[in-house]
């Protein structure tokens, strides 16, 4: 039994790596700026008071953080310390070093959560890099977009899931009256938990191409390829991913794990997961960005349907300084309980994701989800986010999905045709026509102004109301469907500090 250090949730309500802990049977402590955030849903605090100890700070001040650590550490020591939301990457690895547990040294954190550094940095070791310019004024802006000439993006140098993103394409969108280059900064985005932006604004060229994502775990500078996101998105103007496939590694990405692997390297990463968005171009694959965190949005869950074993366990595992999990690796007694949601098949599968959406149709506030009766072969998760009352829409931006569905199956064909299945058969109900001559709320008003027809914006910001919880239970057969839990744990005593 190892006593973990956990710093707050992704996304405010991703409980999978809490219930993993519970399953394996570790104790932990949760660690957030503001306990309240958790509270406000009971289905999510239900997972969090578990915790042996609960630790608040506002504002993660350091003067204050790190004493409270330190003692509680000198009365119940840490084994390790994880944390899957970037904006607390650089308190959790000066925590992780004061503490002497495994994780990514500060300095390599620190490049990795400005997106400009880390340019800077591959462009220093001669590795390819699209133009790009920080900028920190609306002057600045204004002159690295003509510098550079169209089409370009610009994006916060310490954004995450795909928040504010800006796309100039054409002349268009550099007219006077309408260009979002004179009054973009200052933004100071409300990143949560009492965090903004710096107002760094990385300006690159658009790269045109196929997006994937790769999970890479890494223990003492040997990095592990787990597998391949392949990523759908929804037809233009919308910036939503529809959906994805989750690709296992059978050493099939050679090339790519080379290209993956360099870019590591440059940027000393030897410790913890990263999740790698990469566009693949005529001219070769190319970095979007570096994540030093576990793939967020769930998707975690989706790669252990695919490999066939609990992937924040995998990583709790790392952060303990075991070795890595080999990538094909039979499984113990006590892997069956751990990984016993998972365990369908003797080899790695490809993963189908789907997410759940109004169509025109269905616009106004959520009623309810018709879901389909009859099992669908594959099904392995399904999970309705928004609830009743909640405005719904078709999606221009990931806020506007409802819910999603996973399937699993050896055949990649087969576990598409499964999610696309399932997908035909939802219906999104709204409760009544909505008054099309006002308009129309969005769930990130505040971040999500559209400056022009072509400078569109893209977001993943998921608000309170999104948040659901799955129920893991060890009992339920392997093509069960899971849905959000309703039912507490029973109560644990906890301290809170």
């Amino acid at each position: 039994m190892s006593h973990l250090l956990i710093i707050d949730l992704p996304g405010g309500n991703d409980v999978d790596l809490l219930t993993c802990a519970i399953q394996r049977g570790d104790n932990f402590t949760f660690l957030t700026s503001d306990l309240g955030v958790y509270r406000r849903d009971p289905r999510v605090w239900s997972w969090v008071e578990q915790a042996s100890h609960l630790l608040e700070c506002k504002n993660f001040d350091q003067q204050t953080l790190d004493p409270m650590v330190m003692a509680l550490h000198q009365k119940d020591p840490f084994d390790a310390l994880l944390c899957l939301i970037d904006i607390r990457l650089v308190e959790a690895s000066r925590l992780a070093q004061a503490l002497d547990l495994p994780f990514l040294k500060p300095e390599a954190v620190t490049t990795l959560r400005d997106k400009f550094s880390v340019r800077s940095r591959l462009h220093s070791q001669g590795i390819e890099q699209p133009p790009f310019a920080l900028a920190t004024s609306n002057q600045e802006l204004q002159d690295a977009v003509g510098k550079m000439g169209l089409p370009v993006l610009i994006k916060p140098s310490d954004g995450y899931g795909s928040q504010n993103i800006f796309l100039l394409q054409n002349e268009w969108d550099l007219d006077e009256m309408i260009t979002p280059l004179n009054d973009m900064l200052p933004m100071m985005s409300d990143y949560g938990l009492g965090v903004t932006s710096n107002d760094r604004m990385l300006v690159e060229r658009y790269m045109r191409g196929p997006i994937i994502g790769c999970d890479v775990f890494t223990l003492n500078g040997v990095h592990q390829l787990l597998g391949v996101h392949e990523k759908q998105y929804f037809d233009e103007p919308s910036f939503a991913i529809r959906g994805g496939c989750f690709n296992p590694n059978m050493g099939q990405y050679e090339e790519l794990e080379r290209t993956l692997f360099a870019w590591l390297d440059a940027v000393e990463f030897d410790m913890g997961a990263s999740h790698i968005e990469v566009v693949c171009t005529d001219e070769g694959y190319r970095l979007i960005e570096i994540n030093a965190r576990l793939v967020g949005a769930k998707l975690a869950r989706l790669m252990s349907y695919s490999l066939g074993y609990n992937v924040h366990s995998a990583l709790i595992e790392l952060h303990l300084g075991h070795r890595m999990r080999p990538l094909v690796h039979p499984l113990n007694a006590k892997d069956t309980r751990v990984h016993s949601q998972f365990i369908s098949h003797p080899s790695p599968q490809f993963s189908v994701s789907r997410w759940i959406t109004a169509d025109e149709k269905s616009v106004g506030l959520l009623n309810r989800v018709i879901q389909p009766k009859l099992p669908i072969p594959g099904v392995k998760s399904v999970e309705i986010l928004k609830k009743r009352g909640d405005w719904i829409r078709p999606p221009m931006e990931n806020a506007d999905r409802i819910g999603f569905i996973m399937t699993s199956a050896i055949d990649k064909l087969e576990a598409e045709q499964s999610a696309e299945q399932y997908l035909s058969l939802c219906t999104c109900v709204a409760m009544s026509p909505p008054d099309l001559s006002s308009p129309l709320p969005s769930q990130n008003s505040s971040q999500s102004q559209t400056a022009s027809p072509m400078a569109q914006i893209a977001t993943a910001t998921f608000s309170p109301s999104l948040m659901a919880v799955p129920q893991w239970s060890e009992s339920l057969p392997n093509t069960s469907i899971s849905i959000s839990a309703t039912t507490p744990l029973p109560k644990k005593q906890n301290e809170t500090v």
